[in-house]
């Protein structure tokens, strides 16, 4: 369980690769497929339970331990220049999607691997799989986020290539993944415009940590009430240096600005993609 949260249940996640529509491998229970992640960590969880006045030390324990798995994370992805991104959303603001739509037009440029956090099923790393990525399932059972030490077990399940974009998409949920690094390079948080305008005013601390805000589904607009400029206003008290996308990923337009961004966050030198 999850101490900060109290998410999570005895079973931990399983650890998928997803590969012809076959379930390849499942790393539930350990770190089977160990390339060279040198990490100094352990992996004892037994941090004291059961005393409220314990509450917020366990935390900063849980948090600084997650800190330390992500920092290893971040160092083994920069030395072979493999660009993550996290990216973080409520259910069905449109990741998927938005990263279905990624690998078809960016991925004829450089090679891409994704992440898929859920709480069950393959659904979506099937479809991310279809769309031309490798891809590596985590299903969280009952826990609501993805954290570093997740991460680390995906990253030696998928072995994504040197220079690859790596896409981490993480389990629908406005609050818990804020909390998490997980060693990437840039943290994306997604809405849609059905949701309401109203969203940075209702969960600050994951736009107060966002390097990017990105509007989706504004083919929407005139079907919903939603106030861009509002929107932007919100967010931009709260983290002033924030970055944003308006886009559609079912029709396309915004796309360019979406794959500039990515350009800026990377190693290597963006390169125009003809939609």
């Amino acid at each position: 369980m999850c101490a900060t949260c109290g998410c999570g249940d005895a079973t931990g996640p399983r650890v998928s690769v997803v590969a012809g529509g076959e379930h390849e491998q499942d790393d539930s229970h350990g770190h089977g497929h160990h390339h060279d992640h040198d990490h100094d960590h352990d992996h004892d969880h037994d941090l004291g339970h059961g005393h409220p006045d314990h509450t917020v030390i366990l935390e900063q324990q849980v948090l600084a331990k997650n800190d330390g798995i992500a920092v290893h994370n971040r160092q083994w992805m920069r030395s072979r220049r493999i660009t993550a991104l996290n990216i973080m959303s409520s259910p069905g603001a449109g990741k998927t999607t938005l990263l279905a739509r990624t690998i078809r037009e960016l991925g004829r440029q450089r090679p891409i691997a994704v992440i898929e956090g859920d709480q069950e099923t393959r659904l979506d790393a099937e479809r991310i799989r279809e769309a031309g990525a490798s891809v590596v399932q985590v299903n969280t059972g009952a826990g609501c986020h993805l954290d570093a030490e997740m991460i680390d077990r995906a990253l030696r399940a998928l072995d994504p290539a040197d220079e690859s974009l790596l896409l981490i998409e993480n389990v629908g949920n406005l609050v818990c993944p804020a909390l998490f690094d997980l060693g990437e390079e840039g943290k994306v948080v997604l809405i849609s415009t059905p949701e309401g305008v109203d969203k940075p005013k209702k969960y600050p601390h994951i736009f107060a940590v966002a390097d990017l805000v990105v509007i989706n589904k504004i083919d929407l607009l005139p079907y919903v009430e939603f106030d861009v400029d509002a929107c932007v206003a919100q967010a931009k008290i709260l983290n002033p240096a924030v970055r944003f996308v308006v886009l559609s990923a079912t029709t396309g337009e915004g796309m360019d600005e979406w794959y500039e961004w990515i350009g800026s966050r990377s190693a290597i030198s963006p390169v125009a993609v003809d939609n």
